[in-house]
């Protein structure tokens, strides 16, 4: 009930120091659902469902939906304090970090952390048909997140052993905005998170995604990336029971656009138990990023429907219409890139590459550039970012 906290402060050590940490209660909570959460509900499953419908007519969803891993992947780890775009990683990809026009302040570490993200993201993809989603999988997730970027040292693939906490300048605990259960305690809400996620419910999956991903952050199971990990969870929980039939929604981007509410609404969730506003806020972005997606899915195929209906009309290669679709899941390539993943000789890209530019489907990063030129779809990233 709102107004109690959802669970309880226990004492625990950190640093020799002696603290409060809090303890969250078993899932689920008493939620009342009044009108306005009752709308809400039904407009988020509305929204997901008109997503999951634009995600199954999707003629090559392999090919439409790397542009949704990537951008989620800048947004998450944007949360974090990396600065790299997307633009940054495909760069990245073309042996160019510097694209003129097109990137931001992103160092290399900034990149490699983005990467990770989607790699993590690609690989729990692929285990949601050979491992249940628990504990095991995030842990996986986990080593995945942090291999050789920053946090790498702390213990990637494995669930904390000494406590920790949020905020607080430095490494300052008394001034700790929020302190996750001690060691014993965690693992406990561990094993009962797990339970939870594969139990029977009659809630609403939507509402049930928002008290699991509250669940997690407030258990706080790794030295770092927890936010990361949190949020793969959603995309990767949306597949898992069949809600979506590809990764096409993420609430990074709606959590960073409402950054200071997210952590409030978290926290008020510990406090005083504020269970309902919390669900509200999660609802309401599921709306917002299902409208999103739904619209950059419908750019994406629009665009990519037109640049094949004009290479039709021409005399152009099997090979320029392969570069085409390539160019939708890696939008900036050189020459070399594009033999090598199409499997085809220099010269035979080469001619690709020039039918696209006649086309004006790609553009040279920079037109001054003599030697090892890439290239780039920019309409593909306009699509995908809808910028």
């Amino acid at each position: 009930m709102t107004g109690q906290p959802w669970g309880r402060d226990v004492p625990a050590v950190a640093g020799g120091e002696k603290i409060r940490a809090f303890v969250p209660n078993p899932l689920p909570p008493t939620i009342e659902f009044d009108a306005r959460l009752v709308s809400l509900v039904d407009r988020a499953s509305r929204g997901l469902g008109e997503l999951a419908g634009t995600g199954r007519r999707l003629a090559n969803p392999a090919l439409l939906i790397r542009p949704f891993i990537r951008r989620e992947a800048v947004n998450s780890s944007r949360i974090e304090g990396t600065q790299a775009e997307a633009a940054d990683l495909y760069a990245w990809e073309a042996g160019q970090l510097e694209l003129p026009g097109l990137t931001s302040a992103a160092t290399p570490d900034d990149v490699q952390e983005v990467l990770n993200y989607e790699r993590a993201l690609a690989h729990g993809l692929r285990r949601l048909d050979t491992l249940p989603l628990g504990l095991r999988f995030l842990r996986e997730l986990h080593e995945r997140l942090l291999h050789g970027v920053r946090g790498g040292q702390a213990a990637p693939g494995r669930f904390r052993t000494t406590q920790n906490w949020i905020g607080g300048e430095g490494h300052d605990i008394s001034r700790a905005r929020y302190v996750p259960p001690p060691v014993p305690e965690m693992r406990v809400c561990l094993d009962a998170l797990e339970k939870y996620i594969h139990a029977e419910s009659n809630l609403p999956p939507l509402v049930r995604l928002a008290l699991i991903h509250y669940q997690f952050e407030a258990i706080h199971p790794f030295a770092d990336g927890n936010g990361r990990i949190g949020r793969l969870m959603i995309a990767l929980l949306l597949v898992d029971w069949g809600l979506l039939p590809h990764p096409l929604l993420y609430l990074s981007a709606w959590f960073e656009a409402h950054r200071a509410e997210y952590y409030d609404h978290l926290l008020a969730v510990s406090r005083r138990g504020a269970w309902e506003a919390w669900v509200g806020y999660f609802l309401e972005g599921v709306i917002a990023q299902s409208a999103d997606a739904t619209a950059r899915v419908v750019r994406i195929e629009s665009l990519e429907a037109d640049w094949r209906e004009r290479l039709a009309r021409s005399d152009v290669s099997g090979t320029t219409f392969r570069l085409m679709d390539l160019m939708f899941e890696t939008p900036a390539i050189n020459i070399p890139g594009a033999a090598d993943r199409l499997g085809v000789t220099y010269r035979s890209a080469q001619r690709a590459v020039q039918a696209l530019l006649r086309h004006r489907m790609i553009q040279p990063a920079d037109r001054a550039a003599r030697y090892g030129k890439v290239y780039v779809a920019t309409r593909v990233l306009e699509a995908a970012s809808g910028e």
